[in-house]
């Protein structure tokens, strides 16, 4: 309870200054994260671990699955084909990522064994742009780049998570001595019940809410009610089934927006209140679980995480933008602006709950958290800085021409 109610207090004591604080470079995730940390630091005896794990496990996954869903549904098809920059990072650019991320790792991170580290590759490869809001909500910056950086945010998690079953299996073969095509026809049969129940349920959900708007049955409040239901909804069935719920819960917010095209703007209300105060929680409750593993951090733990949110991320970028004419000044923005967030939290779990105990588990976890620990404080600082200095080279060089 006493965590509960320091969450809370910092809550309503950071709302009092939060306009003044979104002016500056502190955001409001380093602020839960460092106070989390505090937290687990001077109430160490107080502070119920396990029951911090299962909340943390409980929220986290219930943020991303809504995360997911409302990001897919206001993806515009029609834009996403137009603009080049997001659809190659997503491809080329997130392969790249993981595929440098398994080699670094491997070549680092001597005491994981592959299968490890390429599902840490995987966890870490996803962004996320709520720890960028300074950047994608810029007026002045230009419009392609917030709009690419939003939509790679809101659709390379879910892209991710098929990579990470897939490594998992390998996990689950080699931990438990069984057939690889038994866990193989398993992540296949996950990835496939996924795609297939949120299609359908966000098809015929996405439909029946349109109907019902059309015909004045509904009212706004409802209509973001029953397209959350739709999301929770999706999940659930899905995971019940034996599928993988994110996956669903991604392809049920995709088939929504398509169906119904104003699902997105219905649901923003929702990612600015509900979902920043869920995702808020799994910070902070990450900084309270990181405190005691603190002193197991080791110089390849925190060189990996370096690595991940520069070389590791900003060289896939690169090679996926040869050809498409931008600056270089814009290769570089787009390449740094990757920040990790909840869905490398969530997908951490969903792998821990997979296979609970490994020969790496201490170096995997502890890398996560260190990765993100370390974004949530960079990006964090650079955003406002960094974006006021493009905006500044951005307007000089079209001066000049």
């Amino acid at each position: 309870m006493m965590e509960v109610i320091f969450f809370f207090a910092i809550l309503f004591a950071f709302a009092l200054f939060s306009r003044r604080l979104s002016e500056s470079p502190i955001t409001a995730q380093m602020v839960f994260c460092l106070t989390g940390i505090f937290l687990g630091y001077i109430f160490a005896q107080q502070v119920n671990q396990e029951f911090n794990r299962e909340l943390l496990l409980l929220v986290a996954e219930v943020a991303l699955v809504l995360v997911l869903f409302s990001d897919a549904s206001g993806i515009n098809f029609n834009t996403f084909q137009k603009n080049k920059l997001t659809w190659r990072m997503l491809s080329i650019g997130l392969i790249l990522t993981i595929i440098i991320g398994i080699i670094v790792g491997a070549y680092l991170l001597t005491d994981m064994v592959l299968w490890e580290v390429a599902a840490l590759a995987a966890v870490l490869a996803p962004t996320d742009a709520a720890l960028g809001q300074i950047v994608v909500q810029n007026k002045k910056l230009p419009h392609q780049i917030r709009e690419t950086l939003e939509i790679e945010s809101g659709l390379n998690d879910g892209i991710a998570v098929p990579f990470l079953l897939l490594f998992l299996g390998f996990g689950l073969a080699e931990e438990t001595f069984r057939p690889i095509n038994y866990f193989l026809v398993t992540t296949f049969e996950q990835i496939v019940f996924g795609v297939l129940i949120g299609l359908g349920v966000g098809l015929i959900g996405g439909w029946m809410v349109l109907q019902a708007k059309k015909k004045s049955w509904i009212t706004k409040t409802y209509q973001r009610l029953a397209l959350l239901a739709l999301a929770i909804l999706s999940w659930l069935i899905t995971d019940q089934l034996g599928g993988s719920g994110f996956i669903a819960a991604f392809v049920g917010g995709l088939s929504t927006g398509f169906i119904f095209e104003d699902a997105g703007d219905i649901l923003t209300d929702f990612t600015r209140a509900e979902g920043m105060l869920l995702s808020l929680s799994v910070f902070f409750i990450m900084g309270a679980l990181i405190t005691p593993l603190l002193s197991f951090v080791t110089w390849k733990i925190i060189f990996y995480a370096v690595l991940s949110l520069t070389l590791i991320r900003m060289l896939p970028v690169a090679i996926s933008l040869i050809g498409t004419k931008i600056s270089l000044d814009t290769v570089l923005f787009l390449g740094w602006f990757g920040p990790r967030g909840l869905a490398s939290i969530v997908l951490a779990l969903v792998a821990l709950e997979a296979i609970p105990e490994f020969p790496g588990k201490d170096t995997f976890t502890l890398t996560i958290l260190v990765t993100v620990f370390l974004s949530i404080i960079l990006h964090g600082i650079t955003a406002l800085p960094l974006s006021e200095l493009y905006i500044k080279r951005d307007k000089k060089v079209k001066g000049d021409s």
